[in-house]
């Protein structure tokens, strides 16, 4: 968590966003919060908007640690 100024508090999260068309899906790797917009830029604005109001008066975690993020091959 990092401080800015004044009392606000601004928290870093891992997002990744998939195309289920017609929609652009953002899903939050750290806690379990998912939106949708009409473009990445939407969908990502969304998703921040969620992860506020997920947080609404609650104690916000001291830190996250990061999810780990990979690839795996799968014979097809």
């Amino acid at each position: 968590m990092t401080r800015a100024a004044g009392t606000i508090w601004i928290m870093k999260f891992t997002v990744a966003v998939t195309h289920e068309a017609p929609w652009y899906v953002a899903k939050c790797l750290d806690v379990d919060v998912v939106s949708q917009g009409e473009s990445v830029d939407d969908a990502v604005a969304n998703l921040e908007e969620a992860l506020g109001l997920y947080f609404e008066g609650e104690d916000l975690p001291d830190s996250l640690e990061p999810p780990i993020i990979t690839t795996v091959l799968i014979p097809v």
